[in-house]
């Protein structure tokens, strides 16, 4: 699966992990004290929906396109608020042209405190998102391989913080190493929240991934899946999962009204399905969601 994310931005992944994402950082800033969000797996930043890679795919069509098409309830639009608020600050004209990446998205949402560190390892996409964030105080943006952040750069200093684990899952192994990597960042950072994202596709290992997981015996684990369309005839991306340490305690009640609207709203055919379940932790049950 080669997955340079200009290609995808803004698709119907993309509207779960980074809704999700934008819930976590303002959960965070309830309390007055800084933290830090660690983006492993940075890419750009900020990426052109007008541009001949995303007109090629045309992914974001059927991802924030379909999204901001007609109203949203107001339990729905409530939740997504932050996340909707920098899509339209990045676009306050009437076409939708611009899309923010994690780095950009968060740092959007910080406060003068708060503080980022992404990584990315591509040389051409590094260049990119240094000048995006250049002369930026709050903002750190290295160089290196982001597997190797979740050593080296944990326990960030704040002792408060969100990592994103977004891995373009382009070799094989990748959910075998997205397990072992929590297991590094955790015995690091016990305290944090980290939020893992993975692709759902035919014939990818979710069981196996979702036990290797629960071996970690991590206390509270919840996970969120939502597909768009049946695996059955497609070896592409057909739906993607995360993963979230330490929640916030008001995430699951959140997800279960979200993810039934995604689940309608981005649905590609009678087969779209959504679940929230904790993998472990308050009520480790599996359930879809209607």
């Amino acid at each position: 699966m080669n997955y340079r994310h200009i290609y995808h931005a803004g698709n119907f992944a993309d509207v779960l992990k980074h809704a999700v994402l934008a819930r976590l950082v303002t959960y965070l800033q309830q309390k007055e004290k800084a933290f830090r969000v660690l983006d492993t797996h940075a890419g750009i930043g900020l990426y052109d929906l007008s541009g001949e890679e995303a007109q090629k795919t045309g992914e974001w069509r059927d991802g924030i396109g379909r999204l901001l098409e007609g109203d949203l309830p107001a339990p729905v639009a409530a939740i997504l608020e932050p996340y909707l608020a920098t899509v339209r600050e990045l676009n306050p004209g009437p076409e939708l042209t611009r899309y923010p990446g994690s780095p950009k998205l968060v740092r959007m949402l910080f406060r003068p405190q708060d503080r980022l560190s992404a990584m990315e390892l591509h040389p051409d996409d590094y260049e990119t998102l240094h000048r995006l964030f250049d002369g930026d105080f709050q903002s750190r943006i290295t160089e290196l391989d982001g597997w190797l952040a979740l050593g080296a750069h944990l326990p960030p200093k704040e002792k408060r913080g969100l990592i994103l684990v977004d891995p373009p899952f382009e070799i094989e192994g990748e959910y075998e190493r997205l397990a072992d990597g929590l297991a590094k960042g955790y015995r690091r950072f016990a305290g944090g929240t980290f939020c893992l994202w993975y692709p759902l596709k035919k014939n990818a290992p979710i069981k196996a991934f979702h036990e290797a997981l629960k071996a970690l015996e991590i206390p509270k684990m919840l996970c969120a899946e939502l597909s768009v369309r049946s695996d059955r005839e497609t070896t592409g991306l057909s739906g993607s999962g995360l993963i979230i340490v330490n929640p916030p305690f008001t995430l699951k009640a959140e997800l279960e009204v979200l993810l039934p609207f995604l689940k309608t709203r981005l649905g590609q055919d009678r087969f779209a399905s959504a679940r929230c379940f904790w993998l472990r932790g308050e009520e480790a049950t599996t359930r879809g969601l209607d």
